[in-house]
């Protein structure tokens, strides 16, 4: 830690975290957080360093005699097109390719983009995977174009109330009722036939697989408050999945 000045030392922290920050807001697992910045952070000689992730907050302390940082996480979704870009970055700042002042301004354009694709597209896929869904569920193939348009629209309403309320559990609930709603219409006004499936298949694109995934991994990996903190978050997302279904069917 001697040979590194304290300005040089202050862009490593700050590129650290900023990379730790834009990987948790994105969708990484949070042992692959920690691993990349304790690689980035060797490969600028601080072999010392120590590294504490969980969903709400990095901290990073360079070595056990200098001060801690700490770097609030406000939000996450999935974004793994910027999860891979900074990993990417960090490998070339490890293997050399990259300076230090190169790999923070990097970080800073990879954290002002974001590569989502679009809305349109995220529906069209949505609606797609919900019929398959229908189909892996036992379905009707004539229960297919329903699935379709009603998983699309489920989707859409979600992304909708998302941006509007910022509150994550209310939009699924609230894209859940929409999705029962519009299927027990189809099913008694004489179009569908199975009320089930076409539900089961409409809200699959809602269900939180990657953060089920990302508990279940961090939990192997021994990091048990992140690993708890993903998995209630996954139970709460079911929950109101499944609270907003139920209130559908219960009239």
């Amino acid at each position: 830690m001697a040979e590194i000045s304290e300005v040089r030392r202050e862009l490593a922290l700050d590129c650290f975290l900023l990379a730790g920050k834009v990987m948790m807001e994105s969708g990484a697992e949070t042992y692959r957080v920690e691993d990349t910045m304790i690689r980035m952070a060797v490969s600028q000689n601080m072999m010392d360093s120590h590294c504490f992730v969980t969903p709400a907050g990095i901290m990073f302390s360079p070595s056990n005699d200098l001060p801690t940082r700490f770097v609030r996480i406000h939000g996450r979704r999935t974004d793994l097109e910027r999860v891979a870009r900074v990993n990417a970055v960090s490998r070339r700042l490890v293997a050399g390719q990259l300076t230090l002042q190169q790999a923070y301004e990097e970080m800073t354009e990879i954290e002002k983009n974001h590569y989502l694709f679009p809305l349109w597209l995220q529906v069209l896929a949505a609606a797609v995977a919900s019929a398959c869904f229908l189909i892996l569920m036992g379905g009707g193939w004539a229960d297919i174009p329903f699935a379709f348009v009603i998983g699309g629209i489920g989707f859409y309403i979600v992304e909708m109330v998302l941006v509007k309320t910022r509150v994550k559990f209310f939009a699924e609930f609230i894209g859940a009722v929409a999705i029962g709603t519009l299927a027990v219409l189809v099913v008694n006004s004489g179009f569908g036939n199975d009320p089930d499936t076409i539900i089961i298949g409409s809200v699959m694109p809602l269900v939180p697989g990657l953060l089920i995934t990302n508990a279940v991994r961090d939990m192997m990996a021994g990091h048990f408050v992140s690993g708890l903190s993903m998995g209630a978050e996954a139970f709460l997302t079911a929950f109101a999945i499944g609270a907003g279904i139920a209130i559908v069917l219960s009239f």
